[in-house]
């Protein structure tokens, strides 16, 4: 539509199905390369993307031609094929159901995307399930704790 103008900036964050530490450094920045052709195929903008062993977080200047569960859907079926295609795991990989998706004004692009690039030096301080909180508490979120993702390091093996 002429003289329709839209600035969305959304970070995304999902896991690994049961939290396994399966992307490996070796092949990390290809799956990041992979999901940011998916994004920009859809007519997003990848603004930072960073992929942990256990979980990934993808901040993008969104198109509103598609919707958000669509898109992550389409992430997680397509780089799932990908990484099983390209046989990069010995192990079953699979993203869980469940992802976290967050908006962000023009002003905080800079520090989402050095927070976002800097997740290895922040999770030698915090944990997954810490970082997840803070953010669902900064944003004033209410959740139920058994809708979260599968936090694995609170199942004590005896």
């Amino acid at each position: 539509m002429a003289n329709t103008y839209t600035q969305c900036y959304f970070h995304l964050v999902f896991a690994v199905t049961n939290r396994d530490a399966l992307i490996q450094k070796k092949w990390k920045g290809q799956l990041e390369k992979y999901i940011t052709g998916i994004i920009q195929d859809e007519g997003h903008k990848l603004l930072a993307i960073n992929a942990m062993p256990d979980h990934i977080h993808i901040f993008i200047g969104y198109n509103l031609n598609q919707l958000i569960p669509n898109l992550v859907e389409q992430i997680k079926t397509s780089s799932n094929k990908w990484i099983k295609d390209s046989r990069l795991s010995k192990f079953q990989f699979s993203w869980q159901k469940v992802y976290g998706c967050f908006t962000h004004s023009n002003s905080q692009i800079d520090s989402v995307v050095k927070y976002i690039l800097s997740q290895e030096q922040h999770h030698k301080k915090n944990t997954f399930k810490e970082e997840y909180l803070k953010i669902l508490n900064q944003n004033d979120i209410k959740y139920d704790e058994k809708y979260l993702f599968d936090f694995w390091e609170d199942v004590f093996c005896d």
